[in-house]
């Protein structure tokens, strides 16, 4: 125990033997010399874990209510089918990050991987929201049907924020996007319009827990241009199935 939180070793273990230890553990944890391990906090609720090193795959999957701070970088599927609770990462996110994802909020200071918020959803009255500081690869908010992605491009100097095929898919939510030009290579099925002052209020309200974590100031992370991408009513993807029968 150090200051009422239990401290754990994960130096040799292995993800099962270190997820055991977890569990019985109780009460708020501190996880050092983590290194690949997988399914670290899943399913769990109401507790709090602190991990300095690089958890493995599948961080935080189906995690009900718990908070993670990780003091390095994630991998893959942090945050898969989540259901409630708060991801804060102090580095970057590999791919497919917040994969169906349905409550709760992923913070990531650096950058994310392809496909970001794949086939995130809202359910009942959650919304999650994912929020990646500087940039996420290609097919961000893939199938994406509910909750809202927000990309702050900080520090980039006009380099593009997101990659090719943002939003492939998306039937639901809302992508926010700050960045000099309007993002390229999306599908017709997806709009992308400058923020308007009721979409800048919706960003203030979700960024500025954000900036408060990682102690960034939110009226330059407010400053400059964000894109707006919804899906498209009028150009739907049924019309890419159904075939013309006229």
């Amino acid at each position: 125990m150090s200051g009422g939180i239990t401290v754990i070793s994960a130096e040799g273990m292995n993800f099962k033997e270190l997820n055991d230890n977890i569990r019985a553990a109780g009460g708020d944890i501190r996880l050092t010399e983590c290194f690949g391990q997988r399914y670290i906090a899943a399913g769990l609720g109401g507790r709090r874990i602190i991990i300095e090193g690089t958890p493995g795959n599948a961080l935080a999957a189906y995690m009900d209510g718990a908070e993670i701070i990780v003091n390095g970088n994630v991998q893959d599927a942090v945050g898969d089918t989540m259901n409630d609770g708060r991801v804060i990462v102090h580095g970057g996110a590999g791919d497919a990050l917040g994969y169906g994802m349905r409550g709760g909020r992923i913070f990531i200071k650096g950058q994310a991987g392809y496909r970001a918020g794949i086939h995130m959803k809202e359910y009942k009255e959650k919304t999650p929201l994912i929020i990646i500081g500087t940039k996420a690869g290609s097919f961000l908010g893939e199938y994406m049907a509910g909750g809202a992605l927000i990309v702050l491009g900080i520090g980039l100097n006009g380099i593009q924020p997101v990659g090719n095929f943002t939003g492939t898919g998306m039937h639901g939510g809302v992508i926010y996007i700050r960045s000099d030009e309007k993002p390229r290579g999306m599908p017709a099925q997806v709009t992308a319009e400058e923020a308007g002052c009721e979409d800048i209020k919706a960003i203030e309200r979700q960024v500025r827990e954000y900036a408060d974590i990682f102690n960034f100031d939110i009226n330059e992370l407010l400053s400059g241009r964000f894109f707006v991408l919804r899906p498209n009513a009028r150009n739907p993807y049924h019309t890419l199935y159904t075939p013309n029968l006229r």
